[in-house]
């Protein structure tokens, strides 16, 4: 299954990831300076939101890729609903 995104779709699940990324950065300088745990652990829920986020997008995408092939075989489309249900539990 290929990644095909629109460009608006795209943006969006880019700047999720790079805010995460930052997030994530934060974390590790929380740790090093010895920050308080409550603390480090609201950020990493926060990062841990943002990915799985970003994922589901991903993942509905594929899905409305999925539901507009008409054309598609019957066993293509079962074979393909199986793998987008392997994502997205994946991210469950």
């Amino acid at each position: 299954m290929e990644l095909d995104m629109a460009a608006d779709e795209l943006k969006s699940v880019l700047n999720r990831l790079r805010r995460a990324q930052g997030q994530l950065a934060a974390i590790i300088r929380m740790i090093e300076e010895g920050r308080d745990c409550e603390d480090v652990i609201t950020q990493m829920a926060a990062v841990s939101r943002a990915l799985d986020r970003a994922g589901f997008a991903i993942i509905a995408t594929g899905l409305q890729h999925c539901m507009a092939d008409d054309g598609a075989e019957p066993a293509d489309r079962d074979q393909m609903r199986a793998r987008l249900e392997k994502l997205f539990l994946s991210l469950a």
